[in-house]
C-alpha cells in the first residue's frame, strides 16, 4: 500500500522544487529574527537543520509548515505561493512532529494516529475504510500497532516519538517537518526514531527536514546538513558543513572533527580527547583583520581564504551576510547581537585584536552611528603604526594616479583620494565617518581597487 497515493493524486510537483524559500525574512518584533533565507528542497531529499538554541530553527520550521508568515519574501510548495494553500489541502502535503505533544484527554495511540486523517475527512463526515486501513498501515510501518490501545500519555518518550511520527504518516505527507525528534530520549530511542525516519525516506521517497541537536547524529542520518544561525550559515555535505573552525564559532565551543578510527561517518569530538589530539592541524597566526559589512567584505574575503592567508574579521551582527561568511572563512570572527550598536565589550576585543595584526583592511561598508566606532578604532590602530587599506567601492575602481602614491600630499590629492573611498555616499552619520576616513588617509592609510591589491600587501 503507498502511503503518499492520495497526495499524489492531489496535486502534480511537475519540474519544481518540492519547496522553495526566497528571501525569507521573519521577527516576532521589530527586530528580525533572520533575513533574507534563500533554501530549495527537492523530492526525496532528507535534510538535518543544525544551529544553537535561539538560533531561529524551529521558527524556520513554523514558516515552512505555514504556521507562520514572512514578513518579507515567499515560500512556495509545489511551484505555489504557500499563502494561497487551503489549511487543509496543506496538512496532505505537509506533517510536522512537535518535540513532544502533552494531550488533555485520555487518547489511545490508535485515536491520536486516527487524527492525521483529518485533512481527508469532510466536515460532519466519518472515517472511511480506507482512511482507517491508513491508519493501521501507519502504525505498522511505525511499529507501534501493539500499542493501538494504550493509553498516549502513559507511554515513554521515544514510544511517544514513534506515534507522533505514526499520526503524521497517517497523512500521507510528500514533506515531513521534525523538530528536534531526539530531544529528551535515551540514545535507544534516539538511534529507533531516526532509523524509522531515514526508512520512510528510503522507502517511500518522503521528504524530510529536522531540527537537530545531536551533530553526530545529524552527520549520520542526514545527507544534507543546513547551519542556521539567524541565517543559513552553511549548506551542504556533512564534510563541508561540519568543518571545526565554523561549528566553534557558532556554537561557542572548540570542537575538533573528522573520522574516528573504524567508522564511515564524520564524528565531532570534544577539545582534549585522543581523537581530536589526532585530527588538529595548528593553524599560522593572522596578520590580517577585516572590517566590513551589508556584503562589502565578500570578494575580499574570498581571495583571502583562495590565497590561504589567514585572517580575523569583525565587529559584524550576527545574522549580517558578511558575519557568515567570515564564520567559514576567516580565523576568528568578532561578533554582536544582531542590529545592535557596538557594545564597549566588542569594541575592547576588537581593540585587543588590532594589537596583533600587522594589516587592516576596511570595506566599503555603509557607516552610521551603530558602526562608526569601527573607525574610530581603525584610526586609533593607524595612528600605533598598523598599516590600513581602504577599499574603494566597485564603482569607483579607476587606474592608480601618482595621487595615490603621494597620499595627500596636497589639497587636490587628498580630496581625490578622499572621493575615491566613496564614503560620502555610505556616510550616515552625518559627516563623522567621512572625517574619520580623512583622518586615516592623513595617518597613511592607502586605497586600493582590487582585493589583489591587498593580497599583494599581505603576502610579501
Amino acid at each position: 500500500m503507498n502511503l503518499r497515493s492520495e497526495s499524489r493524486d492531489l496535486l502534480s510537483s511537475g519540474e519544481a522544487p518540492l519547496l522553495e524559500v526566497h528571501h525569507v525574512t521573519f521577527g516576532y518584533g521589530p527586530q528580525p529574527l533572520f533575513f533574507d533565507v534563500c533554501l530549495q528542497l527537492a523530492e526525496g531529499e532528507m535534510v538535518g537543520l543544525l544551529g544553537p538554541n535561539g538560533s531561529g530553527k524551529t521558527t524556520l520550521l513554523r514558516l515552512l509548515s505555514g504556521v507562520l508568515s514572512p514578513t518579507q519574501g515567499e515560500i512556495r510548495l509545489l511551484g505555489r505561493a504557500l499563502g494561497r494553500w487551503r489549511r487543509r489541502e496543506l496538512a496532505r502535503v505537509v506533517a510536522v512532529v512537535p518535540q513532544e505533544l502533552q494531550m488533555p484527554f485520555e487518547f489511545t495511540v490508535e485515536q491520536l494516529v486516527a487524527l492525521g486523517r483529518l485533512p481527508f475527512i469532510r466536515l460532519l463526515g466519518s472515517y472511511r475504510p480506507q482512511d482507517r486501513a491508513r491508519v493501521e498501515e501507519a502504525m505498522r510501518v511505525t511499529g507501534v500497532a501493539g500499542l493501538a490501545e494504550r493509553p498516549f500519555n502513559e507511554l515513554s518518550g521515544g514510544e511517544r516519538q514513534r506515534v507522533l511520527v505514526a499520526m503524521a504518516l497517517a497523512q500521507q505527507p510528500r514533506l515531513l517537518l521534525l523538530d528536534e525528534p531526539t530531544a529528551h530520549l535515551d540514545i535507544r530511542y534516539q538511534i529507533e526514531v531516526l532509523e524509522l525516519v531515514q526508512r520512510l525516506n528510503r522507502e517511500h521517497g518522503m521528504t524530510v527536514m529536522a531540527a537537530m541537536h545531536d551533530l553526530n547524529l545529524a552527520a549520520r542520518y542526514f545527507p544534507r546538513l543546513v547551519l542556521f544561525q539567524r541565517g543559513i550559515v552553511a549548506d551542504g555535505a556533512p564534510s563541508e558543513v561540519l568543518e571545526p573552525r565554523l561549528l566553534s564559532r557558532v556554537y561557542g565551543i572548540a570542537v575538533q572533527v573528522g573520522i574516528v578510527r573504524g567508522t564511515a561517518h564524520f564524528s565531532v569530538v570534544p577539545p582534549g580527547s585522543h581523537e581530536a589530539e589526532e585530527a588538529e592541524m595548528p593553524e599560522p597566526p593572522a596578520r590580517v583583520f577585516v572590517m566590513a559589512g551589508g556584503g562589502s567584505g565578500e570578494r575580499l574575503m574570498r581571495a583571502l581564504a583562495d590565497w590561504h592567508v589567514p585572517f580575523l574579521a569583525g565587529v559584524l551582527n550576527i545574522g549580517d551576510s558578511d558575519h557568515m561568511l567570515a564564520l567559514r572563512l576567516a580565523s576568528r570572527v568578532l561578533s554582536e547581537q544582531p542590529y545592535a550598536p557596538l557594545s564597549q565589550a566588542a569594541l575592547e576585543e576588537l581593540r585587543t585584536a588590532l594589537a596583533t595584526v600587522e594589516t587592516l583592511i576596511i570595506c566599503p561598508m555603509y557607516v552610521g552611528p551603530g558602526n562608526v566606532a569601527l573607525l574610530r578604532e581603525a584610526l586609533r590602530a593607524a595612528q600605533q603604526g598598523c598599516r590600513v587599506l581602504l577599499l574603494a567601492p566597485e564603482m569607483a575602481e579607476v587606474t592608480p594616479s601618482a595621487a595615490d602614491e603621494r597620499s595627500g600630499s596636497g589639497p587636490l590629492e587628498s580630496a581625490a583620494l578622499l572621493a575615491r573611498t566613496g564614503i560620502a555616499a555610505r556616510d550616515f552619520t552625518g559627516g563623522e565617518a567621512t572625517r574619520l576616513v580623512e583622518q586615516l588617509l592623513q595617518a597613511g592609510a592607502r586605497v586600493i581597487s582590487r582585493p589583489a591589491e591587498a593580497l599583494a600587501l599581505c603576502t610579501v
